[in-house]
């Protein structure tokens, strides 16, 4: 596994400024309408919806707001029907790079997906161009706090279903099947870890490497700018972000 370049990805969005961290929970609500209007309000039964909560509680969104969200996603139903979308494209250096994203206006998204691959010295591709370099996995990622010790973890990680660990000084990357992921992260939470993120992630095979200041400034203002798009949910990548 290449845990490191998974933390350096949450650490790229966690270092944003609060106007942008706002628009994180926008996006979870509005993945929490599509999950509301596919399996219901109660999180009991929906599982979607219960992984949902806690993706918005990982990030510090008030228990209010989530309440808040999931009355106005279960009182709408058809009226705001999302559509599931996927780009691939290519950025600085040939870093692969596939785009998850909700709308309501497809065109809308395409145009701007490809204004951002333009502006920032990449280019967007046809469906498949860079897909084949990745597969779907369940993530999970746990705090370290420097007090865990990596043997405990590894007989915790494993009871909970896990496929594989990457134990590192920040954070701890687990590897299960991408129907897994609610059942490991809600285990390891009732063991007592703080869960980062949990989610299913498109991981790449290999990484690309960016030497060039000016390309490594380029993907990080394609990644800034899509991952700010209010109708963009994911953006995954194979560039090896260096470790600061």
């Amino acid at each position: 596994m290449s845990g490191h370049s998974k933390w350096a990805n949450i650490k790229h969005k966690k270092e944003k400024s609060d106007s942008q961290r706002a628009k994180v929970f926008t996006k979870i609500g509005r993945e929490m309408a599509v999950a509301i209007k596919e399996g219901g309000p109660d999180p009991a039964v929906n599982g979607k919806l219960r992984d949902l909560i806690a993706k918005a509680k990982a990030n510090n969104v008030p228990n209010d707001n989530i309440e808040r969200a999931i009355k106005k996603a279960a009182g709408e139903g058809n009226k705001n029907d999302y559509e599931e979308c996927v780009y691939e494209g290519y950025g600085p250096n040939g870093v692969a790079v596939i785009v998850e994203a909700l709308t309501d206006n497809r065109n809308r998204t395409a145009a701007d997906v490809r204004h951002f691959f333009d502006k920032f010295g990449g280019n967007l591709g046809n469906t498949g161009c860079v897909s084949y370099l990745f597969s779907k996995k369940g993530i999970v990622v746990l705090e370290n706090d420097g007090s865990l010790e990596e043997d405990a973890v590894m007989e915790d990680v494993m009871e909970a279903g896990a496929e594989d660990m990457d134990f590192g000084e920040e954070a701890i990357e687990i590897e299960c099947e991408t129907g897994a992921v609610s059942e490991v992260r809600e285990y390891l939470a009732d063991k007592g870890y703080t869960v980062v993120s949990a989610e299913v992630e498109q991981v790449p095979s290999t990484y690309v490497t960016l030497t060039d200041e000016d390309d490594i400034r380029k993907m990080n203002l394609l990644l800034d700018n899509l991952e700010d798009d209010d109708d963009i949910q994911n953006v995954f990548h194979n560039w090896e972000m260096p470790e600061e």
